[in-house]
Order: C-alpha cells, then sequence, then structure tokens
C-alpha cells in the first residue's frame, strides 16, 4: 500500500496561480462558488444555500486531506490574492494506482487559461510526487469547456459510459 501524507500541505505555484490549503476564511468564496447555478449545472449537487454550507464544506475537505483521503486546493492569483476556483484529487486506489481529479472556476474566471496552468501543476504532483499511473476524470457531456481542457493534456475519453450518470463521459490520462 502506498503510503501518501498530506502533512505539511503541499503547497504547488505557477506562473500566475498559488494553490493552497482551503480555510475557513474561503468561506464567502466557496459559498460563491458552490452557490453558482452556471457551476453547479454541470455537477448534479445541491447548490450551497447557507453560509453555513461553505463552512461545512470546508471542514470536511480538510478532515479528509488530514486523514489522507483526498487533496483539496482552493486556487489564487499570486499577485492579488484572489480566490478564483478549486482543484482537487480524490478516491485514490491502490489496486489501480490512480486518482480522480475535479476542479471547478468561477465563471468571471473562466476562458482565461487559469484552470490550464492548474491541471497543469496537479497532473504533474499526481505523477511525480504520489506516483500515481492513472488520472480519472468525469465531466458532464454537455460541458464543452472541460472536456476540451481534458483533451488538451490528451485524457481519453472511455468508450464505456458511467452506468450510473449516463449524461457523463469518463476521462482517463496514463501516465
Amino acid at each position: 500500500m502506498i503510503n501518501r501524507n498530506f502533512t505539511p500541505f503541499p503547497i504547488l505555484t505557477t506562473e500566475r496561480l498559488t494553490l493552497r490549503e482551503l480555510s475557513t476564511d474561503d468561506q464567502q468564496d466557496i459559498f460563491a462558488l458552490r452557490s453558482d447555478a452556471e457551476i453547479n449545472k454541470y455537477l448534479g449537487r445541491a447548490p450551497s444555500k447557507t453560509i453555513e454550507d461553505a463552512i461545512n464544506f470546508i471542514n470536511s475537505v480538510n478532515d479528509n486531506i488530514k486523514n489522507n483521503n483526498s487533496i483539496y486546493w482552493a486556487i489564487s492569483l499570486t499577485s492579488t490574492k484572489t480566490f478564483v476556483g478549486t482543484i482537487c484529487l480524490f478516491d485514490f486506489s491502490n489496486e489501480q494506482n490512480s486518482c480522480e481529479i475535479g476542479y471547478e472556476l468561477i465563471t468571471k474566471f473562466q476562458g482565461q487559461g487559469i484552470m490550464k496552468e492548474a491541471i497543469e501543476a496537479v497532473i504533474d504532483y499526481a505523477f511525480q510526487t504520489l506516483q500515481f499511473q492513472k488520472i480519472v476524470a468525469f465531466t458532464h457531456n454537455e460541458n464543452q469547456g472541460s472536456t476540451k481542457l481534458l483533451t488538451k493534456f490528451n485524457f481519453l475519453p472511455s468508450k464505456d459510459a458511467d452506468k450510473e450518470n449516463p449524461d457523463l463521459t469518463i476521462f482517463t490520462l496514463t501516465r
């Protein structure tokens, strides 16, 4: 079994971005992100209704990180410290030597190459540091932005549909 330990928390940096630990100071931003109808449209989750929902989510994320069950970064612009989105690795499988990647970006920051920069850093972390051999992503068939992003990194769509949700396409990137 591979031993993964996220203490100390791994901060990742790129040319424009800092991927850092989520804190309760991010509650307003997480609430805005998780209550945005445009973002939630493809995620099939109930939108956050209160700040308390956002705080509970942050606490849950940080508990999972402490238990080394997932790693979840807040994405911020390095120059201004502005919160722009999140990216995570989860559903670790030692048997498959794989993990799943998930991400979301505040609507007004979409289309600026921000998520492309963040994904590149996280893919490198997953393959080089965590030593996974495979990264899986699920995206809604109508989410063309996410589909284009994944294909830029050579994620390949699965020929098999997601049995639980046929509206999702499974993408895989192998090291």
